[in-house]
C-alpha cells in the first residue's frame, strides 16, 4: 500500500473510530437514563377543558426502587402556564415523592402545554421528562375555584357550595353532574339566566359513612356546549378519625447491621391524649413516651439493625391513654445491609432493584 494510500485509509480509520465512540457515548447517555424514568408509572397528562381561574394540577409520582438512594436537584418548565413543585426531594429505598403539576388557570386561556424536565444526580446524572396539556376556558369560572372540604370529622359528612358561572349570549346548561367517587352527592340549582351570563350553584355533600383518610376526586360538569362538553371540578379534603397516625407505612430506607436509623411518626386525635409507650414483636423498634398530653404528638421512633442483613417489616403498636387499639398500627420498613462486602455504587444497568 502506498504511503498515501495508507495515509487515507488512517485518516478514515479514525472518523469510524471517533463515530463509533460518539455512538457508543450518545447511545449510553440515552439508556443510562432510563432507571430514573422507571421510577415514574405516567409521564403524561391531559387536563382536558377547565375552566378559567379553577384549581388544577396533577401529581406525577415516583417511587425509589433502588437500593441506593436518590435524589432529585430540581425540575424545571418549558411554559409559564405550567408550575411544577418537588414534594420530597430525598429518598431512601422505597420512599416516594410527587412532581406537582399545576396548571396556571388564573393568567393562561386557550389550548397550552409545558415539558416538565426533572434532574437527578444521585445515584447517577439523569433526566425525566413530563408533559401536560389542557384548554382553559375563559367563559367559565368557579368561586370559589375548587370544593375545599378541609377536615371532616369522622361520622359528620360536610357541605360545601360553588358557583358556576358561564358569560356570554348564546344558549348554555349543565346537564348533569358526574363523579366516580359514590360518597360524593351533588346538588344543582335552577340557572340564573341574564342577557350576558347564565349562573348555577352547585352544592356538593360528603356522606357522613365516608371512611378515614385523604379525599381527592373530582365532579365532571356535563353541559351542552358541542365544543367542550365536560368541565371537571377539583375536590379535595380530609376525613380525620379520633385518632390517627402519619405515616402508617413507616419506610426507613437502607441501614447497616447493628447501627440504628430514626424517623418520626405523627399520632393526632380529637381531643387531648398522652402515649404510655410502643410495642413491637422482637424489641428492635423504641420511642420514648410523651406523658404531656396534647392533640399531637410528633414521635421519633428508632430501629436498631440486628447481625442478620436483609429486609425487615414489623409492625407497630402504639399504647395510649385513649384505650387498647385507638391508634392504628403503623408498618415498619427496613433494609439491613452486612457491614463487609457491600457492594459499591454501580452503573445504572446494575443498581439492583428492589421492588
Amino acid at each position: 500500500m502506498s504511503p498515501a494510500v495508507s495515509a487515507r485509509f488512517g485518516r478514515r480509520g479514525c472518523a469510524a473510530a471517533a463515530a463509533l465512540v460518539a455512538v457508543a457515548l450518545f447511545g449510553g447517555a440515552a439508556h443510562g437514563q432510563e432507571w430514573a424514568k422507571k421510577m415514574f408509572t405516567v409521564t403524561s397528562h391531559n387536563f382536558g377543558t377547565v375552566a378559567k381561574g379553577s384549581k388544577t394540577e396533577y401529581r406525577f409520582q415516583f417511587r425509589n426502587n433502588y437500593k441506593e438512594d436518590v435524589r432529585v436537584v430540581g425540575v424545571r418548565t418549558s411554559c409559564g402556564c405550567t408550575s411544577p413543585v418537588v414534594t420530597k426531594r430525598d429518598l431512601k429505598t422505597h420512599e416516594t415523592s410527587e412532581i406537582v403539576a399545576t396548571f396556571n388557570t388564573r393568567t393562561f386561556l386557550g389550548q397550552h402545554g409545558a415539558t416538565l424536565t426533572v434532574t437527578f444526580d444521585k445515584p447517577f446524572v439523569a433526566e425525566v421528562q413530563l408533559r401536560v396539556a389542557g384548554h382553559i376556558r375563559g367563559d367559565v369560572s368557579f368561586d370559589p375555584p375548587f370544593v375545599d372540604l378541609g377536615n371532616v370529622d369522622l361520622g359528620k359528612g360536610a357541605e360545601r357550595k360553588v358557583r358556576i358561572t358561564r358569560i356570554g349570549t348564546t344558549p348554555w346548561s349543565i346537564a348533569d353532574v358526574r363523579s366516580a367517587n359514590p360518597d360524593f352527592e351533588v346538588l344543582l340549582s335552577p340557572p340564573l339566566k341574564t342577557p350576558s351570563q347564565t349562573v348555577y350553584d352547585l352544592t356538593m355533600r360528603l356522606k357522613p359513612e365516608t371512611a378515614p383518610g385523604y379525599v381527592k376526586g373530582q365532579l365532571v360538569l356535563v353541559t351542552d356546549d358541542p365544543r367542550a362538553g365536560q368541565i371537571p371540578m377539583d375536590v379535595e379534603g380530609r376525613v380525620v378519625a379520633e385518632v390517627t397516625v402519619s405515616p402508617q407505612l413507616l419506610a426507613l430506607g437502607a441501614v447497616t447491621t447493628g447501627d440504628t436509623v430514626t424517623k418520626n411518626v405523627v399520632v393526632r386525635a380529637n381531643r387531648e391524649f398522652s402515649i404510655t409507650g410502643i410495642l413491637c414483636d422482637d424489641g428492635c423498634l423504641t420511642c420514648e413516651p410523651k406523658t404531656t398530653r396534647a392533640k399531637v404528638h410528633i414521635l421519633p421512633v428508632t430501629f436498631q439493625a440486628g447481625a442478620a442483613a436483609g429486609r425487615v417489616e414489623r409492625q407497630l403498636k402504639i399504647a395510649t391513654d385513649l384505650g387498647e387499639g385507638a391508634v392504628p398500627a403503623v408498618t415498619v420498613q427496613v433494609e439491613v445491609k452486612p457491614v463487609e462486602g457491600a457492594a459499591a455504587t454501580a452503573s445504572p444497568e446494575q443498581a439492583a432493584s428492589v421492588r
